[in-house]
C-alpha cells in the first residue's frame, strides 16, 4: 500500500473509503489464467458485484458464475451475454431456473434429487453440473457443509439423472474458501476420476469438470504464490483430464486484493487503561467480511513509536461492532486516517447502511 498516495486520494473523496485498483485487479485475473492454462474462469460475482470489477474482468476475458436473478440483472447491465454466465446455485425455485433460462444461462449445478425433478419441463434447454463434497473443516469456509452431495452418492445421482433424460455435463466441488491446501483439489479430482470412469462403463458420458474457487490470497499470513499453489492441480489435470472442459469459479482471488480501505478514527477514549479508537466504519459496513467470513485484513497506522493495548471499534452503537481487541498500537488521533489492505472479497458485498451509516464510497483508481 501507498501511504502517501492514497492520502492524497482519502483528503479528495473523504472516508470510509474503499480504492478499487484497476491494475491489481487485471494483475490478479492475469496470474490466475497463467496459473491454470486451459481452465475457463468464471469469476464468483458473489464476492463483490461491484459493477467496474465485472466491466475489468469482461475486458480481460472471464465468464461469470451468478447464483440468483439479482446477480443475472447485475451482469445484464453490465452488457455480459447470457453464454459468458453459469449458474451455480443448488438449490433453485422453479421462478429461478426459468428466469436464468429466459436470459440465455444453460448450465446449472444440483446436488440432490428433488433439484432434478425441477428440471423436467426445461431437460431440451439446460444441461447440469452434479455438485460433490468435499469436506474442509481446516480452511477458512467450509462450502461443503451446506450444499454438494457424498463422493459415494454422486455417480447414484448422474445416473438417476441420465434415467430421468436430464442431460448431465459433468461434476462440481468447491474445496473450501481462502483453502490453504492444493491437496484438498486433488483428493476431490481423484473422486471424479473415478466417478467419471463409472459413468462411462454405464454409457453417461461426463465431459465437464467444475473445480470451483477457494484459491487463497494473502491476509495477515502469506500463502503459496498461485503458480506454485495451482502447480500439483494443473498436473493432475493434465495426466487425467486433458480432454475435458475445465472449469473454475474463481471470488476471492480475484476481488480479494483489488481494494483498500480508508477509514478514520471519529473518536477515543481511556477505558481501564487500555486506549480504543471508534472508527468511522465497522462491522456493519465494509468489515462484515469480518463477522461473515472471518477474514482478518492487513493493517497500516499512519504513526509509529511506542504501543500500547489498544481496541479498534466500529461506528454503530450496537455493542458487537468491535473489530480488533488486545491489539498493539502506537497511540492514535481523532482524525488518523487507517488502511486496509485486501478488502475486495466479500466485504462491500455483504455491508449494511444499520444504523443510518451510509456504506464506503467506492473509488476506482489506477
Amino acid at each position: 500500500m501507498d501511504f502517501a498516495k492514497l492520502n492524497k486520494l482519502v483528503s479528495v473523496h473523504g472516508t470510509p473509503s474503499l480504492f478499487l485498483s484497476q491494475s491489481r485487479l487485471r494483475e490478479s485475473y492475469r496470474s490466475l489464467a497463467y496459473a491454470l492454462p486451459g481452465v475457463e474462469l468464471f469469476y464468483a460475482v458473489k464476492s463483490n458485484a461491484q459493477p467496474e470489477i465485472i466491466d475489468i474482468l469482461q475486458q480481460e476475458g472471464s465468464l461469470f458464475d451468478i447464483c440468483t436473478n439479482g446477480e443475472i440483472d447485475i451482469v445484464k447491465q453490465c452488457g455480459v451475454p447470457a453464454e459468458k454466465c453459469m449458474h451455480t446455485h443448488p438449490i433453485k425455485r422453479d421462478s429461478d431456473i426459468r428466469y436464468a433460462l429466459d436470459f440465455g444461462v444453460t448450465l446449472f449445478v444440483v446436488d440432490n434429487e428433488f433439484e432434478l425433478s425441477k428440471f423436467l419441463l426445461y431437460k431440451d434447454r439446460a444441461r447440469l453440473l452434479v455438485r460433490m463434497s468435499v469436506q474442509n473443516p481446516s480452511c477458512m469456509v467450509n462450502l461443503s457443509h451446506k450444499f454438494g452431495c457424498a463422493p459415494t452418492q454422486t455417480f447414484s445421482l448422474i445416473e438417476k439423472a441420465h434415467g430421468m433424460g436430464l442431460s448431465v455435463a459433468g461434476i462440481s466441488f468447491h474445496a473450501g474458501s481462502q483453502n490453504e491446501n492444493p491437496l484438498k483439489y486433488i483428493e476431490a479430482l481423484d473422486f471424479c476420476r473415478d466417478i467419471c470412469r463409472k459413468a462411462a462403463l454405464n454409457g453417461i458420458i461426463l465431459n465437464t469438470i467444475d473445480i470451483g474457487g477457494g484459491f487463497p490470497i494473502n491476509y495477515l499470513n502469506p500463502v503459496l504464490p498461485i503458480q506454485r499453489f495451482c502447480q500439483p492441480i494443473n498436473e493432475y489435470l493434465e495426466r487425467y483430464f486433458s480432454n475435458y472442459r475445465i472449469i473454475a469459479e474463481p471470488g476471492r482471488v480475484l476481488s480479494g486484493p483489488c481494494m483498500v480501505l480508508a477509514a478514520r478514527v471519529m473518536g477515543k477514549s481511556l477505558r481501564s487503561g487500555v486506549w480504543w479508537y471508534y472508527l468511522d466504519e465497522g462491522l456493519y459496513g465494509s468489515f462484515s467480511g469480518k463477522m461473515f467470513d472471518h477474514a482478518d485484513y492487513p493493517l497500516l497506522v499512519p504513526r509509529s513509536g511506542e504501543t500500547f493495548n489498544s481496541v479498534l471499534a466500529g461506528p454503530t452503537c450496537d455493542s458487537i461492532d468491535v473489530l480488533y481487541e488486545n491489539i498493539a498500537l502506537p497511540q492514535l488521533e481523532i482524525g488518523d486516517v487507517l488502511l486496509f489492505d485486501s478488502m475486495g472479497a466479500y466485504t462491500t458485498a455483504s455491508a449494511t447502511t444499520f444504523n443510518g451509516f451510509p456504506k464506503a464510497k467506492i473509488v476506482v483508481i489506477d
